[in-house]
C-alpha cells in the first residue's frame, strides 16, 4: 500500500526551511525544544483569529527572534503597537530572556496551505456543507495563481453514520519533484457529529534556485 512523503519535511533543506532554526547539544536541545513548542501553542492560542500561516523561532547565543507570519498583521500589532508588545510579555515569560518580535504579512493566504485548512475548518464548524467549502478553497487559490491544489477531508462528512473520505484535485500536484514548491498543512475541524479531518495541497511552481539553508549556530549555555 502506497504512502505519502509528508511535502514539508522532504523538501526541508532544499527549498523549505525548518520553523526552529538554531542548534543545541545534551540537555539545552530537549529544554529549548519544549520552550519552542510553549511559545508557539501560546501564541496560536491567544491570536486564533488572526490567521497565523506559521511561527518560526530563531535563536543566536542568549537571543531569541519569533518571527509570526499572518494574513491579518495589524490584529498583532495592535493600536500604536500595544498589542505587540503584549505579545513579547507573553513569549518572555515563557523563555525567561528577552525576545524580539517579527511580524510578517502573508500577501496571498489563498495560496498558504495552513490558511485555507483554517478557512476549510471555519466553515465546517459553522455547518457550511463540506463540498462547498473545498470547492471554494480550491477556486480561489487557482484563481490567485496555484498551479494546483488538492483539499481532503476525512470524517463523517454531513453528518453520515459511516465515515468517509473526499476529496478535490485540480491541476498539477508532483509530490516526487524536489524544485516544485508544495505547501502542505493538516487540521482538524470539530463538529457536532465528530472530528473531521482536513488536509491541503497547494503547488505554486517551480523554484529555480533553492533557498539558502539558514545558519546554524550553536546556542550557549545560559
Amino acid at each position: 500500500m502506497g504512502q505519502k512523503t509528508h511535502p514539508i519535511g522532504f523538501r526541508l533543506g532544499f527549498n523549505k526551511q525548518w520553523t526552529s532554526r538554531w542548534f543545541a547539544k545534551g540537555k539545552d536541545y530537549a529544554r529549548l525544544f519544549h520552550e519552542d513548542l510553549q511559545m508557539k501553542k501560546a501564541v496560536r492560542e491567544k491570536y486564533a483569529h488572526a490567521g497565523i500561516a506559521s511561527v518560526d523561532v530563531e535563536r543566536v547565543g542568549p537571543k531569541v527572534r519569533v518571527i509570526v507570519h499572518t494574513a491579518r498583521p495589524g490584529i498583532i500589532i495592535g493600536r500604536g503597537g500595544k498589542e505587540i508588545e503584549n505579545l513579547k510579555t507573553l513569549i518572555e515569560g515563557i523563555a525567561k530572556r528577552e525576545v524580539y518580535v517579527d511580524i510578517r504579512e502573508v500577501e496571498k493566504p489563498e495560496l498558504n496551505a495552513p490558511l485555507v485548512a483554517d478557512g476549510i475548518k471555519t466553515q465546517l464548524e459553522k455547518r457550511i456543507a463540506y463540498r462547498r467549502a473545498m470547492r471554494r478553497a480550491v477556486e480561489m487559490a487557482l484563481k490567485m495563481g496555484a498551479k494546483g491544489i488538492k483539499v481532503m477531508c476525512a470524517g463523517r462528512l454531513g453528518g453520515v453514520e459511516i465515515a468517509r473520505t473526499e476529496w478535490y484535485l485540480k491541476g498539477q500536484l508532483p509530490l516526487q519533484t524536489l524544485r516544485a514548491d508544495i505547501d502542505y498543512a493538516f487540521t482538524e475541524a470539530f463538529t457536532t457529529y465528530g472530528q473531521i479531518g482536513i488536509k491541503v495541497w497547494i503547488y505554486r511552481g517551480d523554484v529555480d534556485k533553492p533557498k539558502a539553508t539558514s545558519q546554524i549556530i550553536e546556542a550557549e549555555e545560559i
